[in-house]
């Protein structure tokens, strides 16, 4: 690609910053509907559940994502992606005829869609990265779009829900809309050239979503990665659950100091997605996830103190800590996994990894209403701790190595 190794080469390449840049405008977007969806179906039925409902709509395909991510192997993933933001584009629309509660479920399926979409959109965009970017560059991209990310989950909910309080649904639906037919013209500006995915013998789908899963247990770069990846976003989801509980119990604050909290959470995380590229040419990627699961877990087990500073240090901990096993999964899937099927393998992996956090949500929720807090803070810092450990005593073992036949990424 002829630029230099880094954050300045990651943005001094065109078909990255474009990509980067849909992330961003399209993240804007979604992150003020993930919030303003409950906000809305509250408003409209007057029932808890019925707005937690919203989250688990958009969350639901997620269980069928090797299913979904086959999509992203059959088909060339740029066109895929501009096709993926139009839809959406053209569905959000149908939110405007959501305004009495009779009509709600109009709003459930809209978010279904949604979520589905943006299933086959992470397992292609996955996949495109690893064509359109240097191979020595992308920890740098995975930090920056984690950053990208992060940042937008830290201003869209605040600006949607101020635009919600003022005009309602409709028109956040419309900037979501919009932002997406932005993203689709960044993506149609990208340079990249892809083959056409080579013809398949006939298979069951059911063969399909195999090579997935196969393709990571049969990687040893990338299958302890996932597997900590899993561990460590369920620890994320009781912890998650527990926010809570920690904010009443241990330091008898009101509920609205959770958002300090969690503020404090996303600066680290937009943080470390900075310093992730630097720090993945430095350290084998299995000895910075374990670094990032340790961090992540003595900070969950610090909540238990009954101090604000400590609070606040460990909500910044977790912040920095979580992504890092994220960022190095990913960038090794990228890395190591044959191109016919990185969207099949991408998608798998993200189920492994975030079904469990969802799952462990209402499972916290249980679990808190039973066990002592401190107890299961400590339980689970624990676990996090037997992870890190784990992927530290098979460090040894080469993080990346290059596919057969192309030269190793650490040794161009």
């Amino acid at each position: 690609m002829g630029v230099g190794v880094g954050m300045g080469g990651v943005l001094r390449d065109r078909d990255a910053g474009l990509y980067l840049s849909g992330v961003v405008v399209s993240g804007l977007g979604t992150s003020a509907m993930w919030l303003v969806a409950g906000i809305w179906a509250k408003s409209l039925t007057g029932s808890d559940s019925l707005a937690a409902l919203t989250v688990f709509a958009m969350w639901a395909p997620t269980l069928v994502g090797p299913l979904l991510g086959t999509v992203a192997d059959r088909v060339r993933r740029r066109p895929l992606l501009i096709g993926c933001d139009l839809a959406l584009a053209a569905l959000l629309p149908l939110l405007l005829a959501v305004d009495s509660a009779d009509r709600i479920w109009l709003l459930y399926s809209v978010l279904f869609v949604y979520g589905a979409v943006g299933v086959v959109q992470d397992a292609a965009e996955t996949a495109l990265v690893a064509t359109a970017v240097d191979k020595r560059l992308l920890g740098d991209f995975n930090g920056l779009r984690m950053t990208a990310n992060e940042g937008m989950k830290l201003l869209a909910p605040l600006a949607g829900a101020g635009l919600y309080a003022r005009f309602g649904g409709a028109p956040v639906a419309l900037l979501d809309a919009l932002t997406f037919v932005l993203a689709a013209g960044c993506f149609a500006l990208m340079r990249v050239r892809e083959e056409p995915p080579a013809p398949r013998p006939a298979e069951g789908r059911l063969s399909g979503i195999a090579e997935g899963f196969r393709g990571l247990r049969e990687t040893p770069a990338v299958r302890p990665l996932v597997s900590a990846a899993g561990v460590t976003m369920l620890l994320a989801g009781i912890n998650g659950a527990a926010v809570y509980a920690v904010v009443d119990r241990t330091l008898g604050h009101s509920p609205a100091y959770a958002g300090l909290l969690y503020a404090v959470q996303g600066a680290g995380s937009v943080a470390v997605g900075l310093a992730a590229g630097p720090l993945l040419r430095r350290l084998p990627e299995r000895m910075f996830a374990a670094a990032g699961v340790a961090l992540f877990a003595l900070s969950v087990g610090a909540r238990a103190l009954p101090y604000d500073a400590v609070a606040l240090a460990s909500a910044a901990g977790i912040g920095l800590g979580l992504p890092c096993v994220l960022i190095a999964a990913l960038t090794a899937i990228q890395r190591e996994t044959p191109d016919p099927m990185l969207g099949r393998t991408a998608a798998s992996a993200n189920t492994l990894i975030y079904v469990p956090n969802a799952m462990a949500l209402g499972l916290g929720a249980a679990l808190i209403a039973f066990i002592d807090l401190t107890a299961l803070l400590l339980t689970t810092a624990t676990t996090g701790l037997l992870t890190a450990s784990a992927l530290t005593r098979n460090s040894r073992t080469p993080a990346h190595r290059g596919r057969p036949g192309q030269p190793d990424p650490a040794n161009p």
